[in-house]
């Protein structure tokens, strides 16, 4: 799955170097101002392609970051904005009623303070009611309260026709286990404002001994942390996979009544379930057996107050993102009302706003050209996995098998959400937040146990990103990264197939083959079809990429993880791979392209691949992405990516001596 946004891109099939019409891009498709050109681009390709900008861009007051992959999501917001003040002025629909009445409750700041703690009190009341350990556990299946054990349904491993129930560990208050257990003067200083805002929020909430409180609630999530699997781990779809029935279950982890528990959530049909992280999971039913119940009553208060403050009194607001956004990821500004209510909207009724969104922005021509560029890059795999020397027949079969079952869903859902049974207040904008998670949940719980529906989408048309799901062998590229700078039907087709081909097709793609999703099948189910020959050869060329990541050095004493970010960094180089050949095979058709600016085909490929990934990150916010997150920082997409590809070193003459430089025998090479 992709952090950084991806696009299919327009004009690939075009014929012509020369432009019909002016793409949004310089003259081409790229802002050539951008580059810094003082700088060897085999010393540092990043920032010979966008050093200037670099340089002269400032990341926004209110924003974590700054490039192309933040930049589009203003515009669409701004797009979404007008159809949902539309919708709030003139609802031509039950649903579009709804949508006016869900933003009216979020935008209305002075009724939300001016309502002070009564809405939050029903709520709060749940919790003090809790007298025993059964209770607490059963409201803990309940969405909107938090739990050390998460709940959820997702496709059956073993058979991708069906639903499971998923079981394994829950997220904390701080991002990752690391910022509970590293040692050094900077994590203690976060542990120590996370500790200040639990005081500041049991003040706020006019709770008894709010700094008690707070050390009884960090405590408990710092032993919760000691048990956690790390980020890497989590990555091992086997480890990760681990059936049982009921009883055995129950017997692994006897403080949890587990059939009342998930009855309680709505799954008294399920008889086995499907757990991930097995030690976590064991420890924390240890914490729910040994941890005082008041502790776990005050754990569930705060953790609901936090998780809501944003539709709760503006203290309570500013004080969730005094640390989360100011000290944990470095940004001065809150974001506007109005776009996080853009998020908001998104996140409750993000389907109803993408019907309106579609019928706006996207036109069928943009849907022919995306099915043409599927097309192309599936014949360029195809070419690629059939040449693959290192891959014995046996497993090129399969992969092929595998490629030629690939699911492709472009644009938006065919069909749609259906919202009338969600309630939704113009007057209570904390009752709208809850009862939009309660929707959610029984959205699901409605497709367990029937059969998978593979036309259900996880995200939004109006969403700039793009996902691949190895569980149905499935890539789904909204809408709204179909536009420029991602997708340019003007553009120079160099540019198209970096932009769109490398980084949102090709990638997304060659996660069915990085080292979690190779171990999927065609079908999605986990089953390993790869000759143990092959699989070593594999390994080998993973390993070696991994231990590439590991020696990069963002920030001073934080590397990347070479094994937490190795599947996104196969996808990259793969998919590079991957698009370079299809641009070949483009060049095969029309001829070899012309000059342009002075910049030959092939280079300007490479170029639109760099600026692609444009991009500069606040510093708390890096050390979070380093920390927790399964992809490299956009620098190293670039740097560590092209320096394993022969192609770049022919195309700017990279020698040995330049910085990037590596010999051929240390390559690596997905295909």
């Amino acid at each position: 799955m992709r952090f950084r946004y991806l696009l299919l891109a327009g004009a690939l099939m075009g014929a012509v170097p020369a432009l019909a019409a002016a793409p949004r891009y310089g003259t081409w498709g790229l802002e050539l101002q951008d580059m810094d050109r003082s700088v060897k681009p085999g010393d540092d390709f990043f920032q010979y392609a966008e050093g200037t900008w670099l340089r002269n861009h400032p990341i926004p007051p209110d924003k974590t970051a700054a490039g192309y992959n933040y930049d589009l999501p203003d515009e669409i917001e701004l797009q979404v904005r007008k159809m949902v003040e539309d919708a709030a002025a003139h609802p031509t629909s039950a649903t579009a009623h709804k949508i006016g009445d869900a933003y009216a409750a979020w935008m209305d700041e002075s009724g939300i303070d001016g309502r002070g703690l009564a809405p939050l009190k029903p709520y709060l009341d749940r919790i003090d009611a809790v007298s025993t350990r059964p209770q607490l556990v059963q409201l803990m299946a309940q969405p909107s309260y938090a739990s050390p054990i998460s709940i959820g349904i997702a496709t059956d491993q073993d058979n991708p026709k069906r639903y499971e129930v998923r079981i394994g560990q829950a997220p904390l208050g701080l991002p990752t286990r690391d910022y509970y257990l590293l040692k050094g003067d900077k994590y203690e200083s976060i542990r120590t404002a996370y500790r200040q805002y639990v005081v500041e929020v049991g003040k706020l909430a006019g709770l008894s001994d709010p700094e008690g409180r707070a050390d009884r609630i960090v405590s408990l999530e710092t032993r919760l942390s000691q048990d956690q699997w790390t980020p890497e781990r989590r990555r091992d779809p086997v480890a990760t996979h681990n059936v049982m029935m009921l009883a055995q279950l129950q017997k692994r982890v006897p403080q949890v009544n587990w059939r009342e528990a998930l009855r309680a959530g709505g799954l008294g049909a399920a008889r086995k379930v499907d757990v991930a992280e097995t030690s976590a999971v064991a420890a924390a039913g240890m914490r729910l057996a040994d941890v005082p119940l008041s502790t776990w009553k005050e754990y569930l208060a705060f953790r609901f107050i936090s998780d809501h403050s944003n539709v709760l009194p503006r203290a309570f607001d500013d004080a969730h993102f005094n640390f989360y956004g100011k000290t944990l990821s470095s940004v001065p500004e809150q974001r506007a009302r109005w776009k996080r209510g853009m998020q908001m909207v998104d996140s409750s009724l993000g389907e109803a706003v993408g019907q309106l969104y579609v019928a706006e922005h996207w036109p069928a021509e943009t849907a022919r050209q995306a099915q043409e560029l599927v097309d192309d890059m599936r014949a360029a795999y195809a070419e690629k996995i059939s040449n693959a020397s290192w891959m014995d027949q046996a497993t090129r079969n399969a992969a092929l098998a595998k490629l030629a079952a690939f699911d492709p869903r472009i644009g938006h859902p065919v069909k749609w959400i259906d919202y009338s049974n969600l309630e939704v207040s113009r007057a209570d904008a904390l009752a709208n937040e809850v009862a939009s998670e309660n929707f959610q949940w029984q959205f699901e719980l409605e497709h367990f146990p029937k059969p998978v529906d593979r036309t259900l989408w996880s995200m939004t048309p109006q969403t700039v990103n793009a996902e691949y799901d190895p569980t149905l062998n499935q890539v789904t590229v909204p809408a709204a990264i179909l536009q420029p700078p991602f997708f340019d039907a003007n553009a120079d087709p160099a540019v198209n197939y970096a932009e769109t081909g490398a980084t949102t097709l090709g990638h997304e793609m060659g996660h069915g083959y990085d080292d979690e999703g190779r171990q999927f099948d065609p079908t999605g189910k986990l089953r390993d079809w790869w000759t143990p020959a092959t699989a070593v050869k594999y390994k080998v060329k993973a390993d070696r990429l991994a231990a590439q990541f590991d020696q990069y050095e963002p920030l001073p004493g934080v590397h990347i993880k070479g094994k937490l970010t190795l599947g996104e960094n196969l996808a990259d180089l793969g998919g590079l791979e991957t698009a370079y050949a299809a641009y070949r095979r483009y060049v095969s058709r029309h001829g070899e392209p012309p000059v342009i600016d002075g910049f030959t085909g092939d280079q300007r490929f490479f170029i639109a691949y760099a600026q692609a990934w444009q991009g500069k990150r606040r510093e708390g916010s890096l050390r979070q992405q380093l920390l927790s997150n399964p992809h490299s920082p956009e620098q190293y997409r670039v740097d560590g990516i092209v320096r394993n590809f022969d192609a770049w070193y022919k195309a700017f003459n990279v020698q040995p001596g330049d910085k990037l430089y590596l010999p051929a025998d240390q390559r690596v090479h997905v295909w």
